[in-house]
């Protein structure tokens, strides 16, 4: 993460920051989602060609009821998360708040973990392609490079308080 950036996935708890190191709202709001997903393009993007261009190797064989229902729950599930954790990031970063409560008690990235680990993959099911999976573990592989620059920035910035969050949250290394 660039000097002056701070953070979104998991920001803020109140501590004030110099004119020069604050960044603007969006650039706050998005934290590494821009290099993630700039890492996670390239997949999307040729996948999606080869796919259109190619579908026979794509298909994972039209799946059965039991796992389209699984992947519907699961795409539910993973939306769901990933709008409660945008919701959290839109009212909380702004009051400079660091968020530990929803989804965030249970994983420190839960924006980038149900994109990439719930809805990519269920919807590629749905739509039967593999391509769905791919570009998902591409995501989560990005997030993984990333996120750690915004985890340095957030204890740098909330001290104490990221420390004893890191302890308290369920699953540390989503």
């Amino acid at each position: 993460m660039g000097a002056g950036r701070l953070p979104v996935s998991t920001l803020i708890q109140s501590k004030p920051h110099q004119a020069s190191e604050t960044p603007g709202r969006l650039e706050t709001l998005v934290g590494s989602g821009d290099r993630i997903g700039l890492f996670a393009l390239p997949f999307l993007v040729v996948g999606s060609v080869l796919n259109v261009l190619y579908p026979e190797p794509f298909r994972v064989g039209g799946p059965p009821s039991a796992v389209k229902l699984a992947s519907a729950c699961v795409l539910a599930l993973g939306v769901l998360i990933w709008a409660w954790s945008v919701v959290l990031i839109l009212v909380r970063v702004p009051r400079h708040e660091l968020i530990t409560t929803g989804p965030y008690a249970w994983v420190k990235h839960p924006l980038y973990t149900a994109v990439s680990l719930l809805v990519l993959p269920s919807a590629g099911l749905l739509f039967d392609s593999w391509l769905g999976i791919a570009v998902g573990i591409a995501l989560y592989v990005g997030s993984r490079l990333f996120a750690p620059d915004e985890e340095q920035m957030l204890a740098a910035t909330f001290g104490a308080a990221w420390d004893d969050y890191e302890k308290r949250v369920k699953i540390p290394w989503l």
